[in-house]
């Protein structure tokens, strides 16, 4: 049951337009895309004939235009306003779906990946204007609600998705999934049209581009620390997590059904925790939380490998939740951090220094996958992953957050 003051927070947030219209897009957005995107690999390789090393060069390639964007995109935001932006990449969005609806070969989709990484460029406004519209004694509980609400999509639609998937193929399923998505995105840019204002202020817009590149480096310590990290967690996750569903479905033998089943409870799990997650982090700190989060990870991601069945890849999802469900603390201690007028900047900054770095990822892990044994990309991640974990000790949590 939801105590008040979780009651009372999450109506202080939602009484934000912006908040508002950000929640209720992610969601609608998320809705048909969380039915087939658990699957993507499996279709790639199974329905696409991409093997295993395509698979890695594709996610490589989304990765590469990704880092091109994110950066720049920061720039723009902290410059002209987080909306323009916002809305330009959202109308991107749109593309994607209509080519995957007519792909039959895996070279058809690699335009809709760089044209979907091209959308990424409104990231980083993105993350800047939730921020921007959460008040900072609070802003960890308020990443908690705003996260709870936009996970909504991943706890039924990934197991109705390995139901129809199941029932209808790779194929015809994927195809219906795609053209729902396109109404979805229509309807989610016409929402942030009518209901998202600005929050950048004149006085911020009225720095060139180049001041506002050049300030995004006279920042705490505790961010480059956090951007090491991110860089080489990120590198290690990006190893295997495009192979994690071929692993389940093509050697523990799951159906998608049951993929999706997992993956609808790990979500249960990690929307009922993120809230009370986010509000602790306001209570006891960001610092622990963050830490519980990346030991967690790499040791949930490497056991796959050493599961056999449904329930025992069921519990192991469960437990990922848990880790995934620390996250609001991590970015309030980026918005806690980072005045207003860096947010774009830095955030597409610590984006876009861990997706160069990892870019070459999962075309790695891929290629050792082939060329050794598919548990060999898993060892490696999770050694990599817990590298980087020593480095949190050195995170310092500033005593007041900017109001």
């Amino acid at each position: 049951i939801m105590s008040n003051s979780a009651k009372d927070m999450m109506r202080n947030v939602f009484s934000n337009k912006n908040i508002l219209a950000i929640s209720l897009t992610t969601t609608l957005w998320g809705i048909f895309n969380n039915a087939w995107q658990p699957y993507w690999s499996v279709y790639l390789k199974q329905e696409l004939g991409a093997s295993i090393a395509i698979v890695g060069l594709i996610s490589m390639i989304q990765s590469a235009e990704q880092l091109l964007f994110q950066l720049p995109g920061g720039i723009i935001a902290d410059k002209f306003g987080r909306r323009k932006i916002i809305l330009f990449g959202t109308s991107l969005r749109l593309i994607p779906p209509i080519i995957y609806l007519f792909a039959t070969t895996w070279e058809q989709v690699i335009p809709a990946v760089i044209i979907n990484a091209t959308g990424s460029l409104y990231m980083p406004a993105f993350s800047a204007i939730v921020a921007d519209s959460l008040p900072s004694r609070q802003r960890g509980t308020g990443y908690g609600v705003y996260n709870m609400i936009t996970s909504i999509p991943s706890i039924f639609m990934p197991a109705i998705g390995g139901i129809v998937l199941d029932a209808l193929g790779y194929r015809q399923g994927v195809r219906i999934f795609n053209v729902l998505t396109m109404f979805t995105v229509t309807a989610a840019l016409i929402i942030r049209a009518k209901l998202i204002t600005e929050t950048l202020t004149k006085e911020s817009g009225q720095r060139t581009a180049r001041e506002t590149f050049s300030s995004v480096f006279n920042v705490p310590r505790t961010i480059w620390i956090m951007t090491v990290v991110s860089t080489l967690s990120g590198f290690a996750s990006r190893m295997v997590m495009n192979f994690t569903s071929i692993y389940a479905i093509e050697i523990i033998k799951l159906t998608n059904t049951q993929f999706g089943l997992a993956q609808t409870a790990s979500s249960i799990l990690y929307t009922v925790m993120i809230l009370p997650s986010g509000m602790l982090s306001d209570r006891i700190g960001r610092k622990p939380m963050i830490f519980f989060s990346y030991v967690l990870g790499p040791l949930t991601t490497w056991s796959l490998i050493i599961v056999k069945n449904f329930p025992q890849y069921l519990f192991l999802r469960l437990i990922g939740g848990i880790g995934m469900a620390m996250g609001p603390a991590w970015q309030a201690l980026i918005a806690d951090l980072v005045p207003r007028e860096k947010r774009g900047t830095v955030m597409g900054l610590m984006s876009t220094i861990p997706g160069l770095v990892g870019t070459p990822s999962s075309w790695v892990g891929g290629y050792i996958w082939e060329i050794y044994t598919p548990e060999t990309p898993f060892n490696l991640a999770l050694f990599i992953g817990l590298v980087s974990v020593p480095a949190l000790f050195l995170v310092k949590e500033p005593e007041k957050g900017e109001e």
